[in-house]
């Protein structure tokens, strides 16, 4: 329940200040009668997510055996890589999000085309509602499916108060602290999902092992005590991981870390390089 409700919360505020951002941008310029436009575009964002969610649960429901198994690792990879990708895109794009969002919503209203402005807010909600579905349903294959929809709806819920809270006051939360915290927790879950997709497709027969148990804890720990469970769900735990498993985790890290700092570098690092070199030519 804790990981769907991190999940739900930290991709439903994405969602809600995208929304708060274009919103506020037609009441700041006076064109708040572009508004039905705009929830019309979020109404069809959330709805084909929605649907999206199902058609993944109910594909997962109708498969048995093997072919579960390599269904639950792929979407388990799937989602290691959309949320991997999504911290990473979050972190470089945070600084100009606004302005870019600003500047498609003003285009989309000078080109005179309503169906415009309904696009530019279905795709920037969208893109968050496909990130949702995909985390959620690879973080229900690790728990009970009851307690994973109570997580996403508390989650989602808190979301859009926070988000309506945000576009109707003054305050202005430290939004920059709560996703850097957010990010290591859902890295640490991305690296989890990897060591459980690759145990997922070994139970399948897809890959092979050289070592089916570098350790076991179970008399210390088990998967199935109620510590060791939550361990599992939040952070990919296994008292008895193959190699392989344990390899794929730690790799996963070191790949990560050094990727968002390369990624980091080359977006926002070498643009500033630029100008401080053109300053002193």
């Amino acid at each position: 329940m804790l990981v769907t409700l991190l999940i739900a919360l930290r991709e439903g505020l994405e969602a809600a200040l995208i929304v708060g951002i274009m919103l506020g941008y037609l009441k700041k310029t006076g064109q708040t009668a572009h508004n039905r436009q705009i929830w019309i575009g979020v109404a069809a964002a959330v709805a084909l997510s929605i649907a999206l969610a199902a058609g993944i649960q109910i594909a997962g429901a109708e498969l048995e055996g093997a072919a579960e198994e390599i269904f639950e690792g792929t979407a388990m990879l799937l989602a290691v890589i959309v949320l991997t990708w999504m911290v990473i895109w979050m972190r470089a794009q945070a600084r100009t999000l606004k302005t870019t969002l600003e500047g498609k919503v003003q285009s989309a209203i000078g080109a005179g085309k309503g169906v415009g402005l309904v696009a530019v807010a279905f795709l920037a909600v969208f893109r968050e509602g496909v990130e949702t579905a995909l985390l959620l349903s690879a973080a229900s294959f690790t728990t009970d499916g009851l307690s994973a929809l109570a997580g996403a709806v508390i989650g989602l819920a808190l979301a859009v108060l926070i988000g309506a809270f945000v576009y109707a006051s003054t305050i202005r939360l430290n939004l920059r602290l709560f996703f850097s915290v957010t990010s290591l927790f859902l890295l640490a879950f991305a690296a989890g999902l990897l060591a459980h997709s690759v145990h997922e497709f070994q139970e399948a027969g897809v890959l092979f092992t050289l070592n089916e148990h570098v350790w076991d804890l179970s008399g210390i720990l088990s998967d199935s005590s109620p510590v060791g469970q939550v361990l599992a769900i939040l952070f990919g735990y296994q008292s008895d991981p193959s190699i392989e498993s344990v390899v794929v985790y730690w790799a996963y890290w070191v790949a990560t870390l050094i990727g968002v700092r390369w990624w980091l570098d080359r977006t926002i690092g070498r643009p500033a390089a630029n100008r401080v070199a053109a300053a002193g030519a």
